[in-house]
C-alpha cells in the first residue's frame, strides 16, 4: 500500500501524504474507502503514530480524507478534494515535465499518447 524510503529527500509524513494521494487519484483507493487507523499504519510502516496523524491531517485538510469520530478516517469524494497547490501549481508542474521530456527527445505523439491513455483509464473507472 504505502512505501516509506527512508533515503528520500521527503519528510516521512510527507512520502505518507503522497502515498494516499496517489491511492486515491489513481482509483486504487475508493471514495468512502476506509483507511487504515494510525496506529494501524504506524506499527506497519515503522513509523510514530504522530507522523501518520500529521500525515493524515494534511490529507483532511486538503480534502482528500474526511474523518468520522469513533469509526477512523475515509476518502472523500472527488469534489471535496482542495489540493494545497492549487491547479496552477499542478498545470505548472506538467509543464516543466513535457519540457524536460521534448528536451530528452521525447516524441509530441508520445505525450499526446500517455495524456489520452490517463484519460481514458480515469473515465473507465
Amino acid at each position: 500500500m504505502i512505501n516509506i524510503d527512508y533515503r528520500d529527500a521527503r519528510s516521512l509524513h510527507q512520502q505518507i501524504e503522497d502515498g494516499f494521494r496517489e491511492l486515491i487519484v489513481s482509483g486504487i483507493m475508493q471514495r468512502d474507502e476506509q483507511l487504515p487507523s494510525v496506529r494501524e499504519l504506524s506499527i506497519s510502516l515503522t513509523v510514530n503514530p504522530n507522523t501518520v496523524q500529521k500525515a493524515y491531517k494534511q490529507l483532511e485538510l486538503d480534502g482528500f480524507i474526511y474523518s468520522v469520530k469513533g469509526k477512523g478516517n475515509f476518502v472523500a469524494a472527488a469534489k471535496d478534494v482542495r489540493t494545497a497547490r492549487g491547479t496552477s501549481d499542478l498545470y505548472d508542474a506538467l509543464t516543466q515535465t513535457v519540457r524536460e521530456l521534448m528536451f530528452l527527445g521525447e516524441k509530441k505523439e508520445n505525450i499526446e499518447n500517455l495524456v489520452s491513455n490517463i484519460y481514458l483509464e480515469m473515465e473507465e473507472d
